[in-house]
């Protein structure tokens, strides 16, 4: 039984061994995949536990210092534990909460005795050295499950060039890796040892913990499972069918607006997917959708998974970065400080916009993230600047932020990642250009502008900003 759950190709072996058969239960250490269903790391768990007779806990610690979040990415995150804590109790598994300094998960282990640990995969470079450090400090096995790809990124082997090379891999996974889990229920009932230190999951768990606070949580989105699955209702039933031809346009609500529940996975891809598939509609919409959920975000995470400089210019290929320095050093149109972007200071009314977006909603619409960044290479001294920057306003205000998504996208955008060699110009070199005039003849930028033109009852962006200076790498 054991062999046939490790050699799914969703699971990594970080210590690999027997399970403990003195251990007292199994424990799922749970990160990434924020959620009770659909999600392969807690399903697998749960076999484990059944197979050894032993109980199931999630553990959960809030840590105070995940790299660039702030109180906006913790107030989501915290919105969504309450149900979590329900829908576990309901398959039978335990769920113990700790926040810093008591988040850590060795000490917990000690406490609990384990057979085996199970936990989530995140190929984020900070969180896979937690992984690391933690396979280093146990002496039980400790398996992590790829939970939230559709096709594991393992069977991909490596760093794909581009849309075109990783999409015939994806499909031809699809129909055994698009499929509905078994859902396992506990078969032995968790019950927390007498005394055992654990926190109610609730929003009280912010006072007094010691997270950047700079940032505001925002009122465009409500985090949790359940908000997440209502809007995926409401997109499947009203916004589907047009799907194909409204999401590049920005002005319009055409988008499903789920990057942040994928992001924090209190969705998993494989039930959006499912749900689009079943949905009696457009197939020319389904399509399209499953391109951008399943082909597009998965080549973003096979990007951060194989390519270790991810959030940096130099991850980009040898074609771009020659460009990019062979006209380092062209006069730009107009240069910007990092301060005067925060704040929405240029002269272009539809950049300005965007960033309006982001900083107020902590949201932005995928088509003008791509002239967001674009720009961003345009107004700064050096590509590089221009990339850590990017990277800087993009974690530090989008509730998906700190995701692969956002870093494939930069890097397509300033850095001609998984894109291709265009007509030279000054500035930017051969790298893909996009000008306020034409992008905004593909949508109703006027509308979207004054959308976005700022709220009255809003302080200026400058106010908010000062004091909060950026981290850039060298940048002013």
């Amino acid at each position: 039984m054991f062999e046939a759950l490790a050699s799914d190709p969703r699971v990594r072996q970080r210590r690999s061994g027997a399970p403990d058969p003195d251990g007292r239960c199994v424990v799922y250490w749970m990160q990434r995949a924020q959620r009770a269903a659909d999600n392969a790391a807690l399903d697998l768990a749960i076999e484990a536990g059944n197979t050894l007779r032993k109980p199931v806990v999630v553990f959960f610690g809030l840590h105070a210092f995940v790299e660039r979040a702030n109180l906006r990415h913790y107030r989501f995150l915290l919105e969504g534990l309450p149900e979590l804590a329900e829908a576990l109790e309901r398959r039978g598994v335990g769920f113990v909460l700790r926040r810093f300094p008591e988040h850590r998960l060795l000490p917990f282990l000690d406490e609990v005795k384990p057979a085996l640990v199970v936990g989530d995969e995140n190929p984020l470079r900070q969180t896979e050295g937690w992984r690391r450090t933690i396979a280093a400090g146990l002496r039980v096995p400790l398996w992590t499950v790829d939970a939230d790809v559709v096709v594991p990124s393992a069977l991909l082997l490596k760093e794909q060039y581009a849309a075109r090379t990783i999409r015939p891999r994806i499909h031809a996974r699809l129909s055994e890796q698009l499929v509905t889990p078994k859902a396992p229920r506990a078969a032995v009932r968790w019950r927390a040892p007498r005394g055992l230190h654990r926190l109610r999951p609730s929003l009280a768990l912010l006072d007094g913990f010691p997270c950047d606070r700079s940032v505001a949580p925002v009122s465009d989105f409500t985090g949790g499972r359940a908000e997440g699955r209502r809007r995926l209702r409401a997109f499947v039933r009203r916004r589907l069918d047009t799907y194909e031809a409204d999401r590049n346009h920005p002005e319009r609500d055409g988008t499903s607006g789920l990057s942040p529940y994928l992001h924090f996975g209190q969705l998993g891809p494989r039930e959006v997917a499912r749900a689009v598939q079943d949905a009696a509609g457009s197939h020319a919409g389904a399509a399209a959708f499953l391109e951008q959920l399943i082909v597009r975000r998965e080549l973003a995470v096979n990007f951060v998974t194989f390519n270790p400089r991810y959030d940096s210019l130099d991850a980009c290929e040898p074609w771009a970065l020659h460009t990019l320095g062979r006209h380092a050093r062209d006069r730009r149109p107009v240069l910007y400080t990092a301060d005067q972007l925060e704040a929405a200071e240029t002269h272009d009314p539809l950049w300005n916009a965007a960033q309006r977006q982001m900083v107020e909603s902590g949201w932005m619409h995928g088509y003008v993230r791509m002239y967001w960044a674009k720009k961003i290479l345009e107004w700064t001294r050096r590509p590089d600047e221009a990339f850590d920057l990017a990277v800087v306003l993009n974690d530090r205000y989008l509730l998906d932020g700190r995701d692969p998504n956002g870093y494939a996208n930069i890097a397509w955008a300033i850095g001609g990642k998984h894109d291709r060699p265009w007509p030279e110009r000054p500035v930017t070199g051969t790298i893909r250009w996009m000008s306020f005039a034409s992008t905004s003849k593909k949508f109703d930028a006027k509308a979207y502008i004054e959308r976005w033109s700022g709220r009255s009852e809003d302080p200026p962006l400058r106010t908010r900003a000062r004091g909060q200076r950026l981290e850039a790498k060298g940048y002013p």
